[in-house]
């Protein structure tokens, strides 16, 4: 039996084999540097997004849920049933979306559909657009639960579409997973920079964990950057601000398209 040789991408990131044995080994590290690039740029959406609704909509995370949950217990005790209401109805609409999304990319693995990364990209941005052209804030709290929920299923679906880049498990729309990852990274390449001493063979192990760490580190820049544009545009052009966002969910699924990107998550759901 011939075993397949174990490739690296740029970043450091192990890649699984292909499907196909007979694909250019050029081609599956360029998909992982498209993959990856567009990892950092839906990040930097997806902090645009959750600062835009937390400004212009109402004072609710759209993406962050652990805060949400926090939030949701401090209202409980507090007996403010609208908050409880409004932050309830925005982590159902994130897990719902979640759920849907990953259906869908069920579907693409049954179908062999490559590119089913571009029907949850556009979903989420057909949802962003509709809260960016819709009025602003309302009396009612009705329609402004609904467009946080819109938003919430909008952050909800990107979560579904990129899961893994290789073997390393990554999230677009929140960061605290990958803070987490990335210092227990930081740990073990300290440990091996000690090994080197006894062992030089350890080199290149050291280098792919400092390659993971970084990118996840970009992960978290990206996500404040984001968050930064997100609170300077909302300013100047409120709940418009979001075209931002839907622009480079666009701008994804035109890379989708060239080179699918949920080729992972359809092995993993296989």
């Amino acid at each position: 039996m011939r075993l397949e040789r174990k490739r690296r991408a740029p970043l450091g990131i192990t890649l699984r084999p292909e499907k196909s044995a007979s694909k250019p080994l050029a081609q599956t590290v360029s998909h992982v540097k498209t993959k990856a690039t567009v990892a950092l740029v839906l990040t930097f959406a997806a902090g645009c997004v959750d600062i835009v609704g937390y400004l212009v909509v109402y004072k609710i995370f759209t993406s962050h849920m652990t805060g949400d949950t926090v939030h949701l217990a401090y209202n409980v005790l507090e007996k403010r049933w609208p908050e409880v209401t409004a932050v309830g109805c925005v982590l159902a609409a994130f897990v719902a979306a979640s759920v849907v999304g990953r259906a869908i990319i069920e579907v693409g693995v049954r179908r062999e559909v490559s590119s089913i990364a571009s029907v949850t990209l556009l979903l989420e941005a057909v949802l962003i657009a509709i809260v960016a052209v819709s009025p602003g804030p309302s009396a009612r709290e009705s329609l402004t639960i609904l467009r946080l929920c819109t938003l919430a299923a909008a952050m909800g679906l990107q979560t579904a579409t990129i899961t893994r880049i290789g073997s390393l498990t990554v999230h677009t729309t929140f960061v605290t997973g990958m803070l987490n990852k990335l210092a227990q990274l930081l740990s073990h390449s300290i440990f091996l920079s000690f090994d080197l001493r006894r062992d030089q063979a350890l080199m290149a192990q050291r280098a792919k964990v400092l390659h993971e760490a970084r990118f996840l580190f970009s992960i978290w820049v990206l996500y404040l950057m984001g968050a930064l544009v997100g609170s300077w545009t909302q300013s100047f052009w409120g709940a418009q601000s979001l075209l931002l966002p839907v622009a480079i969910t666009v701008f994804t699924i035109l890379i989708d398209q060239r080179s699918p990107l949920s080729v992972e998550e359809e092995r993993d759901q296989a």
